[in-house]
């Protein structure tokens, strides 16, 4: 309900003439009136796009096979599920068959004393040492130890044919459970119908009705309804402070000065339309998305937006740089302390869903030193801490996808660092060629002039 109401304020939800919270003790109600002629349907599905109505949630599994991490889907969870399983299973035969045999081995021995029980007591009674009365059965059965040792631990009162005949009769039974279980053991269609069973009778046990519905969902893909605010162009500014001020040409010719903070500057000013996308890149190598209708009418009076608050950055997270785009096209040209540079194409910010927050934007290997919207390649002069200039030609320099790319070596640097980086615009330096590279990386050539205090239109 807050959200929408915020939407009211920014002119982007229209439709509504009233709005009631009508929730009781039947439950939850919340009741809009619409404006006369205005489509429902296209309403609702404005509000599962706009406002947390509908909410969308990425799963990440992360987990455990074989000591390591590994990021999985469903279908990789399940099959890795049922390799657990039959794991599981094997190992549960393998011990109960383990216990079927070591019975089965007892009662063979026991079998052999019902031969012939008056030998078995009379080896018994004759023997003078307690010790020796397992050996003389061994001897004396052919039996082993394990065997010998179990009909000697029999009480005297169970030494009876009856008793013999009822337990040896188990081996027949345990001889078919053995082969059985071992049949298993080599038939995966066997182990698989045991896990199937399994989980019927758990079912059938503690199984309840589905508690969740299935729903059509909207279609993502459908174009998104004209939105309320009108698309014309208004005057952008940035402080480096991060206040963001969207100003209306009329609006702009009526005003006096730009309102700042004690110490701030403009470091961005440009006619955009209001459908346009802006990344703002922070120093915490992040990039965070809105766009111009995001941002209401202000005046040159007025500080304007704080971006950082409106965008919810994280602590002392600043500004570096925003870059205006409606398409996405271009590239983005970035060069860092240590002399290289990067070239990412706009479209690797572009994102089907409407995130506002896109980590690794940018390399972190080095100090950030300037950031520039490449519309189509051009020539750039940089200039070392070494008092070294370089031209050259970004075409140079290949694209790559990958937002968080270090570059490639464009200066070479000797115990020195890049101190600036800026478009090269004809005119700005005298014997231009005496700088300009062919290939890079390039070492440059020394020049009294700081590029830096070169100003251009």
């Amino acid at each position: 309900m807050d959200k929408v109401l915020e939407l009211v304020k920014l002119g982007r939800i229209n439709e509504i003439s009233d709005i009631r919270d009508e929730t009781d003790l039947s439950g939850l109600k919340l009741t809009f009136d619409l404006k006369k002629g205005k489509d429902p349907d296209e309403f609702m599905r404005k509000m599962f796009r706009l406002t947390p109505l509908q909410d969308t949630f990425s799963c990440n599994f992360n987990i455990l096979i074989a000591g390591n991490p590994r990021v999985m889907g469903v279908y990789e969870i399940l099959n890795e599920w049922i390799a657990f399983r039959i794991e599981c299973v094997k190992r549960m035969i393998y011990f109960e068959l383990g216990k079927k045999k070591d019975k089965l081995h007892l009662l063979l021995g026991l079998k052999k004393i019902l031969l012939d029980i008056d030998k078995a007591i009379k080896i018994i009674r004759e023997t003078n040492e307690e010790a020796e009365v397992v050996p003389n059965l061994m001897i004396g059965f052919g039996i082993d130890e394990i065997q010998a040792d179990y009909v000697a631990e029999i009480k005297l009162r169970h030494i009876n044919r009856e008793y013999i005949l009822k337990r040896t009769e188990e081996i027949d039974a345990l001889k078919d459970e053995i082969a059985d279980m071992e049949e298993t053991l080599e038939s995966p269609r066997k182990i698989k119908k045991y896990i199937i069973d399994e989980l019927n009778e758990i079912s059938e046990k503690y199984g309840q009705p589905r508690r969740t519905l299935f729903a059509e969902a909207f279609d993502d893909d459908e174009e998104e309804a004209e939105e309320a605010t009108p698309d014309y162009t208004v005057n952008c500014f940035l402080s480096a402070e991060g206040y963001f001020k969207r100003i209306t040409s009329q609006s702009l010719r009526m005003s006096g000065e730009q309102k700042l903070k004690e110490g701030d500057e403009m470091i961005f000013e440009q006619e955009l339309s209001g459908k346009t996308d802006l990344l703002f890149f922070t120093d915490k190598y992040q990039v965070y998305k809105s766009s111009v209708n995001d941002f209401a009418d202000t005046k040159a009076s007025l500080l304007g937006d704080y971006v950082p608050a409106k965008l919810e950055m994280e602590q002392n997270e600043r500004i570096v740089k925003m870059i205006p785009t409606e398409d996405y096209s271009g590239h983005i040209i970035l060069f860092f302390k240590n002399g290289k540079c990067a070239k990412v194409p706009l479209s690797s910010f572009e994102t089907k869903t409407k995130r506002r927050k896109l980590a690794n934007a940018y390399c972190d290997g080095s100090e950030l030193i300037a950031m520039y919207k490449l519309p189509e390649d051009r020539d750039f002069i940089l200039q070392s801490a070494a008092d070294k200039v370089l031209i050259f030609n970004t075409a140079l320099v290949l694209p790559k996808a990958a937002r968080d790319t270090q570059g490639v070596q464009v200066m070479r640097l000797t115990k020195t660092e890049l101190r600036s980086a800026r478009p090269y615009e004809e005119g700005m330096i005298d014997e231009p060629e005496r700088y300009t590279a062919k290939s890079v990386p390039a070492a440059g050539a020394a020049a009294k002039l700081n590029i830096d205090q070169i100003t251009f239109e």
